[in-house]
């Protein structure tokens, strides 16, 4: 699983012009599932998020996780993170599961950060998205599970 982390002021995902998923201040998640991925790797993927301290304190230091700071999550679909640049022109997809395998793990892990108390929103798997954000800092990290 690899994950893109966006510290963001907000964040918002639409399809077919209608914002299906919107959040304030909070991490916007890009989310690919590859073959292998199961129910391990979003356990671990959701207590990573839930605990990672990407925001700052009083003093400017990354020292406050989003339950800290009252940040969201929106979690979106992406399986092109999984792509195979290293040959050719084309990206090779061949690494990223399919998508009955996919989409309930991406599910799973927005359910758990729910579970655990955040405010979560979600884009549409399989759709063609358009994402917006605001990224604060700007913050971005990859989280390779």
């Amino acid at each position: 699983m690899r994950l893109i982390l966006q510290r963001v002021a907000s964040a918002s995902v639409a399809v077919g012009g209608e914002v299906v998923g919107e959040i304030g201040r909070g991490v916007l998640v890009l989310a690919g599932v590859e073959h292998g991925d199961g129910a391990v790797e979003v356990a671990a993927a959701a207590d990573k998020l839930a605990g990672l301290r990407l925001f700052e304190d009083e003093a400017g230091k990354m020292n406050l996780d989003a339950a800290a700071v009252g940040g969201a999550f929106l979690v979106v679909s992406q399986f092109t993170l999984m792509a195979d640049l290293s040959r050719g022109r084309r990206p090779s997809f061949g690494g990223a599961a399919p998508p009955d395998v996919a989409a309930p793990l991406v599910d799973e892990l927005a359910a758990d950060l729910e579970r655990r108390g955040f405010e979560v929103a979600t884009g549409r798997f399989g759709a063609h998205m358009q994402v917006e954000l605001v990224n604060d800092g700007p913050v971005t990290f990859v989280l390779d599970l």
